[in-house]
């Protein structure tokens, strides 16, 4: 019996190292093809030639989701390349070296939020209004989450890395239920992939990992194999088991206003379909 991955086409945000190239390399292993993101083109480069030498077919695209105008190119670049199967949102930020210094995104809104949340939210919503991806978005949050402050998404109150980035991946789950209704045709899904593994987020906030980067790629595998055959969408599982996220996160109403607020600070770069 073949893999429930062979011939499938992925975009994986995030991809050059920790879960992101462990997943690459397995999806290459089971003869996925790949499109693989990252900001730095030597270890796309380099990534590309492992996942060769793997089996696999890959393809590199550079693009800094600190940057929104750069976000909206890549969805662009991959709709035209005939688009993707499944939508991995991987790519992020953890709590930063110095966790009470406050940094911002190219575009000046707070980091965390910028590349945890609203950089997903804006390929995801720019790759949807081309009919892109076919089956699934899996969105990569955490079980570290915090209600979202709708009245300070930037976290300027009382910041610390470590609440901005709670609040930015209770804000991708948000958007994962609030997606599954409005896209019935797509699994979309999203997942705690393991606790402080072996990532470069982990590494850079000083905490000695708990695992190995490989166990979340295995998370991801499992919940997109799940996924692909099918069941309820808009789902948060926690590594390969269906869980509950935050409960802010199943209020209908917190959710549509998060929607709201997301779509107006996106709106500059969003582009014509």
């Amino acid at each position: 019996m073949g893999s429930p991955f062979e011939n499938l086409s992925f975009l994986l945000t995030g991809s050059t190292g920790g879960i992101g190239s462990a997943l690459a390399v397995a999806l290459a292993k089971q003869g996925a093809v790949l499109l693989l993101h990252g900001r730095d083109r030597h270890k796309l480069e380099r990534l590309v030639e492992e996942v060769s030498a793997a089996g696999g077919r890959a393809r590199p695209l550079v693009a800094d989701l600190a940057s929104l105008a750069e976000t909206a190119r890549l969805a662009r670049t991959v709709a035209s390349r005939g688009g993707v199967d499944v939508l991995v949102n991987n790519a992020g930020v953890g709590f930063g070296r110095d966790g009470t210094r406050r940094e911002t995104s190219r575009d000046g809104f707070e980091l965390r939020f910028a590349v945890n949340y609203l950089a997903p939210f804006l390929l995801t919503e720019e790759l949807l209004a081309r009919g892109v991806p076919r089956r699934m978005v899996l969105n990569v949050a955490s079980a570290g989450q915090e209600e979202v402050d709708l009245s300070d998404l930037m976290t300027e109150q009382g910041y610390s890395g470590v609440r901005a980035y709670r609040r930015s991946k209770l804000a991708l789950i948000m958007a994962t239920i609030t997606w599954a209704p409005l896209h019935p045709s797509l699994q979309v899904q999203a997942l705690h992939p393991g606790a402080y593994l072996d990532t470069g987020m982990v590494r850079e906030a000083r905490i000695a990992p708990l695992g190995p980067a490989q166990e979340g790629a295995e998370s991801i595998l499992a919940v997109m194999e799940t996924a692909l055959g099918g069941g309820e969408s808009g789902r948060y599982f926690d590594q390969d088991r269906p869980s509950k996220a935050l409960a802010p996160a199943y209020d209908e109403g917190a959710r549509a206003r998060l929607r709201e607020a997301s779509l107006a600070l996106v709106s500059p770069f969003r582009t014509p379909g």
